[in-house]
């Protein structure tokens, strides 16, 4: 693991989360839901005043985490730096997605909050939100990382999958 590209990804998820939030206004005026990331977070933290603050403090904490750790990820992810951001944050989409209605039981401000068991604009809008901070992620990462010599190494392999077999039986010469 290298520190580095984990602060760097951090850096780039951070960043993308906070978009993603600016954005949310908007897509909640388009989207026609009042599905609010930032509100879900900072009412599970405080019920008070502050929790617009609480809410977006955790939310890009939440993207920075998971920026770190698909800075770890990436060099194994098909595709270009935007392919990548797209499909690790539409992966962890549909992933918590699928515990909305725990949220909708559970949460303390769920009285207030809509709900989003079964409510197809908030996925859509979740799904947006998602594809926002993916591709900001992306391309910030690789940006941030392309000095970075962590990759993993380009290793030729046979047709079948189990490595180079003139190398394994010795028909080509080995460099020591």
């Amino acid at each position: 693991m290298d520190l580095r590209r984990s602060l760097n990804g951090a850096l780039a998820g951070g960043v993308a989360a906070g978009l993603w939030a600016a954005q949310q206004p908007l897509d909640k005026r388009l989207g026609g839901s009042a599905y609010d990331d930032v509100e879900l977070l900072g009412k599970l933290m405080t019920r008070g005043p502050a929790w617009p603050a609480a809410g977006a403090a955790l939310h890009v904490a939440n993207g920075a985490l998971f920026g770190a750790v698909y800075a770890q990820l990436r060099p194994f992810l098909p595709g270009p730096p935007v392919v990548r951001g797209l499909l690790a944050a539409q992966v962890e989409h549909v992933g918590l997605f699928s515990l909305v209605g725990v949220v909708d039981r559970i949460h303390p401000a769920r009285d207030e909050l809509p709900a989003l068991s079964g409510n197809g604009r908030a996925f859509a809008q979740a799904t947006w939100r998602h594809a926002i901070f993916g591709v900001v992620l992306g391309l910030l990462e690789a940006r941030l990382n392309a000095e970075r010599h962590a990759e993993p190494p380009e290793v030729e392999v046979s047709s079948n999958g189990y490595g180079d077999i003139e190398a394994a039986v010795g028909a080509v010469g080995a460099s020591y």
